[in-house]
């Protein structure tokens, strides 16, 4: 079941276009991440969503509604935590969460959720004495009444220290633990790597990849890098490897040798260290990282066209 589905999505705003021709299908049970750079039209889009802008053309579905007609009926299942959000300074961290638990008319306990996301001590103080991270803390246990089918958070870990983005990490996996589905955006990639089944990359408001993190690393062609570990090393023992098909770049330190190549020559390194003389420990292998990928897909010369077939028919944990 598609929870959130995307047609031939455009929206302009007088000359300058945000999206163009965007289609994304998330299904149910995924952790699905939205990533691209500041200005690739990530926001607009969770606006979209949310029915806060509306597309110039084509359709936008949540949850099986159409967002411009049944916005009351998704509201009613989703949780959000959207960018550049605001609290009422006058108001408790108590009062907040009561008001969202009468707007969804659900018996919630707002000290649970204050300790959930990390600010019990501050619940009965007011939000205007809140740092940016117990805000957006706040906000959050905001979107999290009433157990939602969806949670749209947009940028979630922005502002907050790594132990506060660890934080929402945990969280956005206990919610899809449950069975709520997760669509977030960033574009700070350590926040997507560790959780998501798939992500999409948006850049200059058009999706240029989507895929898992593995599916990304095996359609480029990305290269991994290859930790060896000698007994012992020979004087030129390394002088050949430079020289294997797919190899870029070899660096040693001590017996430890680190070369950076393509996949498939990793038994064409390891057979020319030995026949230089080496005998090897052990080996690893460090996959190419999200971070990586994300510079592939967004640099300029990689603008003009998708660089590989997008998927969005996979089976995630089981869900069709």
């Amino acid at each position: 079941m598609s929870v959130i589905s995307l047609t031939n999505v455009t929206k302009t705003y007088g000359r300058v276009t945000a999206v163009e021709n965007l289609g994304l299908t998330v299904e149910k049970g995924e952790i699905y991440g939205f990533l691209g750079p500041n200005g690739a039209g990530k926001s607009t889009t969770i606006r979209m969503l949310l029915d806060f802008a509306r597309p110039s053309k084509g359709t936008v579905q949540v949850l099986g509604h159409d967002t411009q007609h049944e916005i009351l009926q998704i509201r009613q299942r989703i949780g959000v935590l959207p960018e550049g959000f605001s609290v009422y300074n006058r108001l408790t961290g108590r009062q907040h969460l009561a008001f969202a638990i009468e707007s969804k008319e659900v018996d919630d306990d707002p000290d649970q959720l204050a300790e959930r996301v990390g600010i019990p001590d501050a619940i009965d103080r007011k939000a205007g004495g809140y740092s940016k991270g117990m805000a957006q803390r706040l906000v959050l246990g905001m979107a999290l009444v009433g157990e939602p089918d969806l949670l749209i958070l947009d940028e979630p870990s922005t502002g907050l220290d790594p132990a506060g983005a660890r934080k929402i990490r945990q969280i956005i996996q206990e919610e899809n633990d449950r069975g709520a589905t997760v669509f977030f955006s960033s574009h700070i990639l350590g926040q997507i790597e560790p959780i998501c089944d798939r992500v999409g990359i948006l850049q200059e408001g058009r999706l240029v990849a989507e895929d898992s993190i593995e599916g990304l690393q095996r359609a480029t062609e990305s290269e991994e890098t290859l930790v060896i570990t000698l007994d012992s090393l020979p004087n030129d023992a390394t002088q050949n490897v430079n020289e294997v098909s797919g190899v870029s770049s070899v660096s040693v330190d001590g017996t430890t040798v680190r070369v950076s190549c393509r996949s498939g020559s990793k038994t064409a390194v390891l057979r020319s260290l030995e026949d230089g003389g080496a005998s090897v420990e052990s080996f690893t292998t460090e996959d190419t990282s999200l971070e990586d990928l994300f510079i592939q897909y967004t640099t300029d010369e990689n603008r003009s066209e998708p660089k590989i077939p997008m998927k969005t028919d996979i089976d995630v944990r089981g869900n069709q």
